[in-house]
């Protein structure tokens, strides 16, 4: 109420995959549509979309993604190719690789973060 401004993770209309609140999930994921998480995952993540941690949610993984928004607790590192946006709300504790990063006033980040110039993003592809 006063002095507590809480942000709301929107998910959008592309969520392909939702696991939600009191689900918890051990293994990889890959997905080609976009992942919102609430629930607990265990594994490594791979989206060749949109990721996205709610305020519940709680990642042990290693990421990559296009795209990605945290809201909740992620322990491993993220590859995100564009935009990484981490809430008010979000813990990270990993190392990051990013095009784009915006971290939210009263986020926590321990670790290393490199960031991608369009240059890199297009070498690595030609090489794969």
């Amino acid at each position: 109420m006063f002095g507590t401004k809480r942000v709301s993770v929107n998910s959008g209309d592309h969520v392909g995959t939702l696991i939600g609140q009191g689900t918890q999930l051990k293994g990889s994921i890959t997905s080609t549509g976009g992942l919102r998480i609430d629930g607990e995952v265990e594994g490594d993540i791979i989206s060749s979309n949109e990721v996205v941690i709610g305020e519940t949610g709680v990642v042990k993984a290693m990421i990559k993604a296009k795209n990605a928004t945290v809201g909740g607790s992620v322990t491993g590192n993220m590859e995100v190719s564009e935009r990484l946006e981490l809430l008010a709300s979000a813990k990270l504790f990993g190392d990051i690789k990013a095009g784009t990063l915006i971290i939210g006033e009263g986020a926590i980040f321990k670790g290393a973060c490199e960031m991608r110039t369009v240059e890199e993003k297009k070498s690595k592809e030609n090489k794969n």
